[in-house]
């Protein structure tokens, strides 16, 4: 087996981990995808299979500064359209990132944007 797939499989195991241990309490879950330069979120209700909301840093145009401000940035904006939604409690699935960096600083800004999870 080569060492890309072998890399791969850890990452999928890793993020079936995370995702087995998450509690369905009938909110909807906030997963995360970072890359090198950009973090997305999503909103999804698993109940449905659908997705609520989303948020990037390609959306968010007038960010500037780290890319720790950026994610930052973009748990403030998932917050708000979920508050539009009026979705106040959500589960954080960070899949098979680290809870730390730019991954902590979306849900720093989920909360702050007065999302619960």
């Amino acid at each position: 087996m080569s060492l890309k797939r072998k890399i791969e499989q850890r990452t999928e195991r890793r993020a079936l981990r995370v995702r087995g241990r998450l509690t369905r309490g009938g909110h909807p879950r906030v997963a995360v995808f970072r890359s090198a330069r950009n973090i997305y979120a999503q909103l999804i209700d698993d109940s449905a299979q659908r997705t609520l909301a989303s948020c990037s840093t390609l959306e968010l145009s007038n960010i500037s500064g780290s890319k720790k401000e950026q994610a930052h940035a973009v748990g403030l904006e998932l917050a708000k359209r979920a508050k539009a939604l009026n979705v106040d409690h959500a589960i954080f699935d960070r899949g098979s990132f680290l809870y730390h960096g730019r991954v902590q600083a979306l849900a720093e800004g989920l909360r702050a944007g007065g999302l619960t999870i």
